[in-house]
Order: structure tokens, then sequence, then C-alpha cells
């Protein structure tokens, strides 16, 4: 665990001892945060609220980091922004615990790293594309189209397997 990674475990064991209502925000802050096993975030930044309630504590969190992606046009990298924001109840015991099982541990230090990396993971869309007008790349020679200039191809020598497929295009094209 990298010393980034210590700011997800917050440690909420003196607002067991408040009333009901009490809370407390949390600012969370790391230029870079790996999530076990496979995520890597950079620029995180989150704000966590954390209140008693009658049952355990009440956990609000937002945050946004930026991950390493690869577009799904360009095949080029770029860095996703993700935004999550999302409430769970650390119960105090199982008997109140909803449908999430989160029971607050004994040492009163909650870890919110699962949750973090879950909602991420969620953010993270199926076909990232690094910007809306993204070309993509070129159909015939496989150029980045976003790089500056590219030549016109013409099919100079298309591929003989495929003529008797043209030759019903034109066919088509015809009637």
């Amino acid at each position: 665990m990298s010393k980034y990674n210590q700011i997800l475990t917050l440690n909420v064991g003196f607002i067991i001892h408040e009333t009901v209502g009490y809370f407390r925000v949390f600012d969370l802050e790391a230029p870079e945060i790996h999530l076990h096993p496979d995520l890597d975030l950079k620029d995180f930044y989150g704000i966590v609220k954390v209140t008693r309630a009658a049952k355990g504590l009440l956990v609000q969190a937002r945050a946004r980091a930026k991950v390493m992606s690869e577009c799904v046009r360009c095949l080029e990298p770029f860095l996703l922004p993700l935004e999550i924001d999302f409430t769970d109840l650390y119960a105090f015991s199982l008997d109140s615990a909803d449908a999430s099982g989160l029971l607050l541990p004994d040492n009163g230090k909650i870890d919110l790293e699962p949750s973090i990396r879950e909602e991420m993971l969620l953010d993270i869309p199926i076909n990232p594309i690094c910007s809306p007008n993204c070309k993509g790349l070129c159909p015939i020679c496989g150029e980045n189209l976003n790089t500056g200039e590219h030549l016109e191809h013409h099919e100079e020598n298309p591929d003989p397997r495929l003529s008797i497929l043209k030759s019903l295009l034109d066919e088509d094209a015809a009637s």
C-alpha cells in the first residue's frame, strides 16, 4: 500500500460516541493512487461526509480522478476523467446492517478503497473516446486521422477475391 492509499482509510471511531446527526467532512487528495489489484488513478480528489446515524455511520462520498485509457476510435492512450458519488451505511451490528452488509470495524477505521474502486470501474465507459471529434483510423492504411494530413486512397489494386462482391454492389446500384 502506498502512502497515498492510506488517505482512503478513515479513522471514524470518535464519531461513534457523538449524538445522532453529528457529522465530519474529510478531504482526500493524492496525485496518484493504486487500487488493488489493477486500477491506477491520477489526480485523485474526494470529499467524504461521515454522519452518525441511529444504526451506524452514513458515509457519503464524491470523488474525481483520471485513469489511463485507450480511445476506441484512434487507439491512442489518454487520461479519462471519472466522477463518482455514492453512499454507504456502516452498521454497528449485523441486526442493523443493510443489503450491502457493511459493518463498522472494531478498530473504528473505515477502508473506502473497495467502494471507491468499484464505483470508479463502473464509471469507465465501455467505449472510451479521447474527444467527441476524434476522427479515428483510416480504414485502408490504419493511420491516425487526427495527426494531420492524410493522403486519399484509391482502389488501384482491390483484392481479387472481393471482385464478386463488388459486382453485386454494382448491380444493386444500377437497378
